[in-house]
């Protein structure tokens, strides 16, 4: 009779111990499904990233058909409310429509220089052999108008040009803005804002451009207009001829016009010395500027 409760307490211990051992299994399957939970929750988290920065392209384009134009189309016609990559190559540069069909905004992440090593570019340093005829650019005062340069990696289709002042776009703020944008290399955050005096013109009164170039954000804001005239009637051109004038025979100290002394001759840094634009090629300073379309001539 005692051999038989030894028995059946070891029978009852073996079961008891068997018991604990399921428990401790259970428990350790239990602690691992949070980690499984997490690991899932963390995947889960990516596809919302690329979510964020498609509608942030959403929210640039929005209101906005896209639309392909082929960079030499010589078409001056616009579509109303559309966006156009107006780069040369891969660049992104953006231009946009109203619904009148004026070009109203560009904007570019990044501003690339034009690569004339890589690219197909002609001798007069453009992409194209002409310009968009956007109505208003014949006539004897207005250029057709880049408002991102061939210099600085932009088409020449009717999204990229405007009427611009001839004197203006070569020798004023347009010329100004497109310098400093290719002495520095290149820009970020470039913004053009144009405005129109009405609905039915196709000729801007008014640009501001705002781009950051190492590191300094610029903002510059001018009219369609002749800025020499307009000097002129304020009285600030008055008795600078003479002191501007300058003997194009003389050998001058380039040092004294070269103000960073990289060796080479700025327009800007020219015009802040006294000198008139343009400078031709009989001019001792010519040898030391940049003249992108081998006329002879820089800063025309």
């Amino acid at each position: 009779m005692k051999k038989k409760m030894n028995y059946l307490i070891l029978l009852l211990m073996t079961i008891f111990i068997v018991g604990c051992t399921n428990n401790v299994e259970d428990a350790s399957t239990t602690n691992e499904k949070p980690e499984l939970q997490e690991k899932a929750t963390t995947n889960a988290d990516k596809p919302d990233v690329e979510e964020t920065s498609t509608e942030t392209n959403d929210e640039l384009f929005s209101g906005y058909e896209r639309l392909k134009v082929d960079g030499g189309d010589l078409s001056g016609d616009r579509e109303t409310n559309v966006v156009v990559d107006i780069g040369f190559g891969d660049r992104e540069y953006w231009a946009f429509t109203n619904k009148h069909g004026q070009l109203v905004r560009v904007v570019a992440d990044e501003i690339i220089l034009q690569d004339d090593k890589e690219e197909p570019v002609l001798s007069n340093g453009r992409y194209f052999s002409d310009e968009a005829k956007v109505p208003g650019v014949k006539s004897d005062v207005l250029d057709e108008g880049h408002v991102i340069a061939d210099s600085l990696g932009g088409v020449s289709n009717a999204y990229n040009i405007t009427p611009q002042e001839s004197t203006l776009n070569r020798h004023g703020d347009q010329a100004y803005m497109e310098d400093a944008i290719r002495d520095a290399g290149g820009a970020t955050d470039f913004e053009a804002v144009i405005s129109y005096s009405d609905t039915d013109t196709q000729i801007p009164s008014k640009y501001q451009y705002s781009y950051t170039i190492n590191g300094n954000e610029v903002v510059d804001t001018f009219n369609n207009v002749n800025p020499d005239e307009v000097n002129e009637s304020l009285g600030l051109t008055g008795g600078n001829e003479s002191s501007s004038s300058d003997d194009s025979n003389y050998k001058g100290d380039v040092s004294s016009v070269d103000t960073n002394g990289n060796g080479q001759v700025t327009i800007k840094e020219a015009k802040d010395a006294g000198f008139s634009m343009p400078i031709t090629d009989d001019h001792w300073l010519y040898p030391y500027m940049r003249d992108n379309d081998g006329d002879g001539m820089v800063g025309e």
